[in-house]
């Protein structure tokens, strides 16, 4: 029965810079209970979540656990009281193996690098997750290390654990045994706060729903009296059902010129002679579960790794056949890479957004560039902060301190400022909340409207298929399908993905 409350917060806030991130808000965790956390980019939940978790300290307000005023003032300090988070960018040691990650801070006197593999190699294999432990968490993919964040939290015991977007790179089979996992948890008497923003995964697993817009509270209720519309006018005072991802599409863009051309890519055991065409003034989007090589053939497109030496096929840019060994030549030929993960890959987390934008357009002006006015950089940075809505306390305010959204957009900004002619989305909305996915689908549609030549890789089916003229189906490391978008239905592109 959830009863009693494990977690107080009352008339939490913190201010930054003189603005309020979040302004009085009272909040209530009850034992046993699974309460989503939803609201859009800038709402507040990273700052009130990382209240709980001792990584930020308010300026006013109090913090209850179990009727007990709580001092929180490090993670250290949240730990000690049962407070366990899994943040949205993974906080791993990157050069360590994944059981050291797991049994880090809690490790025996004497160790055994064996003995600390054997009990991480169960421990995962209780969760059904399938990672190896012995292997260096810098080589593994984001699910793979979102998981072992997720198994690093569940092995500390906690008693309140909070998940920030914690399915936002998991298969659909991972997903549901994370989805046991919490109920798991629940069913022992662990308080879940989940945040997520695919309303229907907290419609499905949360018992209660809060809602904060702007930094303040605005709605909660128990998740049986709410649904999606209800929850989205609450988020952005709207409803953009429509607006995300709409009715089948009627018309598609006609293929302008071939922009790219890929006959035979290897890569190893990932990309398998794959082959593929990217026309100009199209949104041509690809679909496909993890593993199916379609991340690692377009980042041999833009030159982030390198194919096979031998027998590794044609890369064609505008009909020019190219090799890029480093993405700089690429970014000079027009061509753009967005990725899909953007801490690790897609900005400089001490740096402003002004100065974030304005190295990707140093790097395709190139030694032309060595000059440049500040009025000049100011004027390119207030352009595309503009231009994209990025929401920031302030212009000097470094990229690390914005919300998953609006660093989603930076990363976007960047690489625009470049004026590509060919731009590759990986996952454009990942982490990002509904009123910025109707932002960056705009956004999307307008370049393609505009004769640029876009892709979107997506593993998300209905924004895939809403925004894609054409569609391609990856599997085991290769094309295997391709539908025009007045074709294409869920149950093809799925049974294409699968079988």
């Amino acid at each position: 029965m959830m009863t009693a409350a494990v977690l107080e917060m009352r008339q939490v806030t913190k201010i930054y810079a003189r603005a309020a991130a979040i302004e009085d808000i009272d909040f209530t965790l009850l034992t046993g209970e699974i309460h989503a956390l939803l609201g859009e980019n800038g709402a507040g939940k990273s700052t009130l979540t990382k209240i709980i978790a001792g990584v930020v300290v308010p300026t006013s307000g109090t913090v209850l656990l179990e009727g007990h005023e709580a001092n929180l003032r490090t993670p250290a300090d949240a730990i000690r009281q049962g407070i366990a988070m899994v943040f949205q960018e993974t906080s791993l040691v990157q050069s360590m193996t994944v059981a050291q990650n797991l049994f880090l801070g809690r490790e025996s006197f004497f160790n055994r690098n064996r003995g600390v593999n054997i009990a991480a190699q169960q421990f995962m294999q209780s969760l059904n997750f399938h990672v190896d432990p012995t292997v260096l968490v810098a080589s593994l993919g984001a699910a793979q290390k979102q998981m072992v964040e997720i198994a690093r939290a569940v092995l500390m015991r906690a008693r309140i654990i909070v998940f920030d977007e914690p399915t936002a790179t998991l298969t659909p089979e991972e997903k549901k045994h994370f989805f046991y996992l919490v109920r798991t948890l629940k069913s022992h008497g662990v308080s879940v706060i989940f945040i997520s923003h695919a309303l229907e995964e907290a419609l499905l697993i949360s018992d209660r729903i809060t809602v904060l817009r702007d930094g303040k509270h605005v709605l909660t209720d128990l998740t049986k009296n709410l649904d999606r519309n209800k929850i989205i006018q609450a988020m952005v005072g709207r409803d953009l059902s429509k607006e995300l991802y709409g009715t089948r599409k009627a018309t598609v863009r006609p293929a302008g010129k071939l922009a790219l051309s890929v006959q035979n890519l290897r890569v190893g055991n990932v990309v398998k002679n794959n082959s593929l065409s990217v026309f100009a003034g199209q949104i041509t989007g690809i679909f496909g579960l993890v593993g199916s090589g379609r991340t690692e053939t377009f980042k041999v497109v833009s030159g982030v790794i390198k194919r096979d030496y031998k027998h590794g096929g044609k890369v064609l840019l505008d009909g020019k056949a190219v090799r890029y060994r480093v993405p700089a030549p690429g970014i000079r030929d027009g061509v753009a890479y967005i990725t899909e993960d953007r801490k690790a890959e897609g900005f400089f987390e001490t740096m402003s957004i002004r100065s974030n934008i304005l190295v990707n357009k140093l790097a395709k002006a190139g030694i032309a560039a060595f000059w440049v006015r500040r009025r000049e950089a100011d004027s390119l940075g207030e352009h595309w902060i503009k231009a994209l809505n990025v929401r920031a306390v302030g212009k000097s305010v470094r990229v690390i301190e914005l919300s998953g959204g609006n660093q989603q957009k930076v990363v976007i900004a960047k690489s625009l400022a470049q004026d590509p002619n060919l731009i590759i989305f990986d996952e454009p909305t990942r982490g990002v909340d509904v009123g910025a996915i109707a932002e960056i689908h705009q956004l999307i549609n307008q370049l393609a409207d505009a004769g640029k030549a876009v892709v979107v890789i997506s593993s998300y089916l209905p924004e895939v298929m809403a925004l894609s003229d054409r569609l391609l189906v990856a599997r085991q490391g290769k094309i295997v399908e391709e539908f025009s978008a007045l074709e294409a239905t869920e149950e093809k592109v799925m049974y294409a993905a699968v079988h």
